[in-house]
């Protein structure tokens, strides 16, 4: 269809043009307005800590845990033991008496907070972290320690004076916990044909976050995300001889695990952007396919600059792999180069042409495509399990299920990938705020569907929320309408499941859309968005940050749109209450009365189709609306006007359109 671009004038109901809205209906709207518009006080005032400009501040500080851990599994009973050195440093300008750190595994005991919370997610119980030893290592000797347990949290009161800004403390803990069933959700055992597979998350004594905004951070654990500082990690896992393991980081010796076989394999994997096999299905049968033959092995791995690490192990594991095109890492000094490998494993049961064969390939056009879109990725390796299905997500390394495939198999890697930059790289509090981890990694992985093998996949569904149209205006309308509906900006453990996938995910991730391309427009929103990724990497920015640096990188005062998205529910609402020659002469031009009944005032398209089949559109602008609910559109006279459409693309979630339409009598 022909496009005739027209100059329209666009006048508050106060101008002298016909049709002009009663000066007592302006008051009523300007009242509205002014609660629409007026100045939005965010939570987390500017500091020396963070600007108003959302980029961190001059003293900017946070603190940092490194972490040397040892684990074995026991196979036969599911007990990981495990001993770990904790350097923790403190670079806030506080002297810190105590120190808190997380034990998720108590999650599981029975009466914990989370049974009474979460019973659903409760039938099931183990004992939880079975703290052994804690000692203080200063100068060679270790100073036993009295660890203070309550529910999922452990306090260490450090004997002696206060560890100040600037120095770091070493804790040793030693500890053991039953590894839970496929109940335990996020990490499990389940059982497949040729064994057991092992996802291994949450599972080693975490720093708790000490930051500018609370001091300790120490919110039980009720089965939500987690919230952590970053440091480096050195840790080995020694299973049976049979196992293969996975994990976070890049593998140290791999001429102690792997036979001569698997790393030519992973060598030829390194090069190639098809998917190579480590271990094929008969290998997972062929016990000659291992590197021993009894007893144990100890894999040994290392990643930095990472807020965790996890892992998975099994003697089932089908394990493939292919390159990365992306930057090498420098490796330290005296290290081999390390390669970029984007890998799956999973068992046989797995297997399929639109199944777990394809895994690697959605890998590695997950992490090519977020990293050229946004940020580069930094880790050496990307790995997805297919184990028993959790679908969750740590650095490095995310947890799927074997039986997942077809465009469910394609959506699940993406997104849980896609966690790696929210809030893996970005580490946001995703305790307290989940819309900007899976509501920000949801608005990344939508835009992954699309741009995936010409959009082979596109548009992403998601089987956990409906009505499922494909169309984000149309789906959100629900939601948006329920007077029951949580705020986004509501902390994350007061959203209940009802809620929390189509708040938190969706509505977060459909915000920032609106935001890219009906506010911004996607060079200006692009730019700011990764500017902002780039500048809060390995930090932990608040909403009130993300707030202000849209605000001052885009340019815009986007407070309107922070309170009716985020702080409230609101949604645009447009009506036409006009549409008539000027001076009832159509060679002067057309006016059309506009009328906004929402709070929401998302930039909305007017429309003129003329019976010639051309038309014109004239963007209505946030600001028409700053002093009136009633606006009045001209345009210039040309061919015969047959009608006026507001959105006329239905690019705005707006629940009524019944009044959006007007045809020329």
């Amino acid at each position: 269809m022909m496009y005739r671009r027209l100059a329209a004038i666009v006048c508050l109901a106060g101008c002298n043009t016909a049709h002009a809205a009663p000066a007592q209906n302006m008051q009523a709207g300007s009242a509205i307005m002014r609660r629409v518009f007026d100045t939005l006080q965010l939570p987390d005032a500017p500091n020396r800590y963070v600007s108003g400009s959302g980029l961190p501040g001059p003293d900017y500080w946070q603190n940092r845990a490194d972490y040397a851990i040892h684990a074995r599994i026991n196979p036969v009973t599911h007990v990981l033991t495990g001993e770990e050195v904790l350097t923790y440093t403190n670079n806030s300008p506080d002297s810190l008496d105590e120190l808190w750190l997380q034990l998720d595994q108590n999650i599981y005991r029975a009466r914990s907070r989370a049974s009474f919370a979460n019973p659903e997610r409760h039938a099931h119980t183990t004992d939880g972290a079975v703290i052994e030893l804690v000692t203080l290592i200063h100068d060679g000797h270790e100073t036993p320690l009295e660890p203070h347990i309550n529910d999922t949290r452990m306090q260490l009161a450090l004997p002696g004076s206060p560890l100040p800004h600037g120095h770091k403390v070493q804790i040793r803990i030693r500890w053991h916990h039953t590894i839970p069933g496929t109940w335990g959700g996020r990490t499990a055992v389940s059982s497949v044909r040729d064994g057991d597979i092992f996802e291994v998350a949450q599972w080693y004594p975490r720093m708790s976050v000490y930051d500018a905004h609370r001091g300790w951070d120490t919110l039980p654990y009720l089965g939500q995300e987690f919230y952590l500082d970053y440091g480096d990690f050195d840790y080995t896992v020694t299973v049976p001889w049979n196992f293969t393991v996975v994990g976070s980081g890049a593998l140290l010796n791999p001429a102690e695990v792997l036979t001569p076989t698997e790393r030519a394999r992973l060598a030829l994997a390194a090069r190639s952007d098809t998917t190579v096999k480590i271990r094929t299905a008969q290998d997972v049968t062929d016990p000659a396919s291992h590197a021993a033959r009894s007893g144990e092995k100890t894999w040994h791995f290392r990643m930095e600059n990472t807020r965790d690490i996890s892992f998975a192990a099994s003697p089932a594991f089908i394990w493939d792999a292919a390159g990365m095109n992306l930057p090498p890492i420098k490796p330290a000094p005296g290290m081999a180069p390390v390669p970029r490998l984007a890998m799956s494993v999973y068992p046989r049961e797995g297997q399929g042409a639109q199944a777990w064969d394809r895994s690697t390939q959605y890998v590695k056009h997950a992490i090519e495509y977020f990293s050229s879109q946004w940020y580069a990725y930094p880790w050496p390796n990307a790995v997805n399990v297919g184990g028993h299905g959790a679908g969750m997500e740590y650095p490095g390394i995310v947890f799927d299920g074997w039986q997942d495939r077809d465009a469910m198999l394609f959506w699940i890697t993406t997104h849980e990938l896609g966690h790696d930059w929210f809030p893996m790289i970005v580490g946001s509090n995703e305790r307290r705020h989940a819309f900007m981890d899976e509501g920000f990694n949801t608005f990344i992985d939508a835009y992954a569907s699309q741009h995936f093998n010409n959009g082979e996949y596109a548009p992403k569904k998601d089987p956990e929320f409906a009505p499922q149209t494909g169309r984000p205006a149309d789906d959100i309308i629900p939601l948006l309408t329920d007077p029951q509906a949580p705020p986004l900006m509501l902390t994350s453990e007061l959203v209940s499941e009802k809620y929390r996938h189509s708040v938190s995910y969706f509505k977060s991730a459909y915000g920032l859309m609106l935001l890219r391309e009906q506010i911004l427009g996607p060079d200006r929103f692009d730019a700011a968005f990764r500017r902002y990724i780039k500048v809060w990497a390995y930090r932990h920015p608040a909403p009130s940050d993300f707030f202000r640096f849209m605000n001052s990188e885009a340019g815009e005062d986007l407070g309107w749109f922070w309170r009716g998205w985020y702080f409230e529910n609101w949604w645009p609402d447009y009506a036409l209450t006009d549409l008539s020659p000027i001076n009832n002469d159509p060679h002067q031009g057309m006016q059309v009365g506009v009328r906004s009944k929402g709070q929401l005032m998302l930039p909305v398209v007017l429309r003129l189709d003329y019976t010639d089949g051309t038309h014109v559109d004239q963007v209505i602008p946030t600001e028409s609306w700053h002093l009136t609910d009633h606006i009045t559109v001209t345009f210039p006279g040309g061919p015969t006007v047959l009608r006026a459409t507001l959105d006329p693309d239905h690019a705005l979630p707006e629940p009524d359109r019944t009044d959006n339409t007007r045809t020329m009598p």
